[in-house]
């Protein structure tokens, strides 16, 4: 008999929504200085707005990058190709305000020290194979469904711009069903109910059919409720409808809200600045103790401090499902994982790009996607750890 019951919700957001936008456009930039020179300073902030892209920062390389081409390259990639979605790579303005880092952050980094002060948080669970909880993980992939039947043209009649919802029911701590997919994908007229001026039922329920269904699959049941365009229609999207920033999706692009969020974002910036990496080195250790079998939960807490290489402190978390003491995890840490930036970076590899890395993770989240090459989604170490238990 279940005892007890709860909902939990998360979010995620496609490729084409303008905050998203704005963290591809400021990853390919790092990924292109990266691929130039490894050693490269990266902290780039990235806004959109109507017909228009402005892209800042602090930036410190001998690599060149080309920011009109890769913007509008990007643009392309993405799907904003027609002035009907409002916004169009052909055509939109581009400004350049980057400039080099700040001499004084730079001595205490150049040193092998944190390239600022925070807390950065690392999880892992039981509820996928990925290791990741269940409402994020099905709400990106929705996303992707999106983007998928989008790109294919199998649903021909959808934008870049969208978003997901997904209302999970737990039974004891343990994911049972979801009650309620809220999704919300741009469009084109041509889907308009003209007695309505709402998204025609049968795209509706096309988009219920090809996007919601395939990926919910036995999660789904005869109650559960959808919520496809609740407003009636999503003509006006992207860019043209809502401004976009780097760095507002930092729940989407982690753990959907199950856990605490350190308060960094992620995209724009390279391997020395520890919201980003350590973030990562979080996820890694969390990752691999799971996997290792020692406990069903783990939450890692890590902080810092600009210019000093060691964290100032570490926490953790098992929620009672541990089968270590806490004490003996960080034991386990301290033997197992480098905590420095210097051995965060050459750990997870994190001065290598090919072109794209850092690009791919500034959409559909940047925890639970081992097959996009993220170094931090291995549990290489879980045998290791199993046997310094044994």
């Amino acid at each position: 008999m279940t005892k007890n019951k709860y909902l939990f919700t998360s979010e995620s957001v496609t490729e084409g929504h303008p905050d998203k936008v704005c963290d591809q456009v400021s990853d390919a930039v790092l990924d292109e200085v990266l691929r130039q020179d490894p050693a490269g300073r990266v902290a780039c902030e990235t806004y959109v707005t109507m017909g228009l892209i402005i892209i800042g920062g602090e930036i410190t390389t001998t690599a060149y990058v080309d920011i009109h081409k890769l913007c509008r390259n990007l643009l392309k990639d993405i799907g904003y190709t027609h002035s009907k979605y409002g916004f169009d790579y052909h055509n939109c303005a581009i400004l350049n305000a980057i400039h080099t880092q700040s001499p004084d952050i730079a001595l205490g980094v150049d040193k092998g020290g944190a390239g600022d002060q925070g807390m950065m948080i690392g999880y892992a669970c039981r509820e996928t194979p990925e290791l990741m909880p269940l409402p994020i993980m099905l709400a990106h992939k929705l996303c992707m469904r999106l983007s998928e039947v989008r790109k294919k043209g199998s649903i021909g009649y959808l934008g870049p711009d969208g978003k997901s919802q997904v209302t999970v029911e737990y039974h004891d701590g343990k994911p049972a069903r979801v009650t309620s997919v809220v999704l919300a994908s741009q469009h084109t007229e041509e889907v308009v109910d003209k007695k309505t001026d709402a998204l025609s039922e049968n795209a509706r329920q096309e988009i219920i059919d090809k996007v919601a269904k395939p990926v919910l699959k036995n999660y789904i049941d005869r109650e559960t409720k959808y919520y496809i365009n609740q407003t009636g229609k999503f003509v006006i999207g992207g860019p043209q409808s809502d401004t976009g920033m780097t760095g507002r999706k930092i729940i989407v692009d982690t753990y959907g809200g199950t856990v605490s969020h350190g308060g960094g974002a992620f995209s724009g910036k390279d391997p020395t600045k520890v919201d980003r990496s350590a973030a990562y080195m979080g996820r890694y250790i969390a990752k691999n103790l799971v996997a290792a079998g020692i406990a069903d939960k783990v939450l890692i807490q890590l902080a810092y401090v600009i210019g000093r290489a060691e964290p100032v402190s570490m926490m953790i978390n098992t929620y009672g499902t541990g089968k270590v003491s806490e004490e003996k995890m960080a034991r386990i840490i301290s033997d197992h994982f480098e905590l420095t930036p210097h051995g965060i970076i050459a750990t997870l590899k994190l001065r290598e790009s090919d072109g794209k890395r850092f690009t791919r993770t500034a959409s559909y989240g940047h925890f639970g996607r081992e097959g996009d090459g993220f170094t931090w989604e291995k549990t290489d170490v879980a045998r290791e750890i199993k046997k310094y238990v044994k």
